[in-house]
């Protein structure tokens, strides 16, 4: 398995990590052109729907830790983005 990539990001307030992974933080996958799914949804389903899903997201992640080979990190880590967005804090957004 290759290691990920450990992109820098400018220092945060509240203490968060100066290191995201881009895998979870904004895939590739998610993006058409210059707009991200989350996004589009927030635009067709509005800011509350989207942060509804978000929670029942972070759930589904935190449920599936540790059953797949190799990416429970990572799951917790998709699980603590989406609560983050849930509440209004994007975490694709500095300071």
């Amino acid at each position: 398995m290759k290691d990920k990539k450990i992109v820098p990001l400018p220092k945060r307030k509240r203490g968060r990590p100066r290191n995201v992974d881009k895998a979870v933080n904004s895939p590739k996958h998610y993006r058409t052109g210059d707009v991200e799914c989350i996004d589009a949804m927030v635009s067709a389903f509005g800011k509350e729907a989207v942060q509804s899903y978000a929670r029942i997201n972070a759930f589904k992640y935190l449920w599936r830790a540790g059953k797949k080979s190799s990416a429970t990190k990572q799951d917790i880590q998709k699980a603590n983005w989406y609560m983050r967005f849930s509440i209004g804090d994007d975490p694709r957004k500095s300071p």
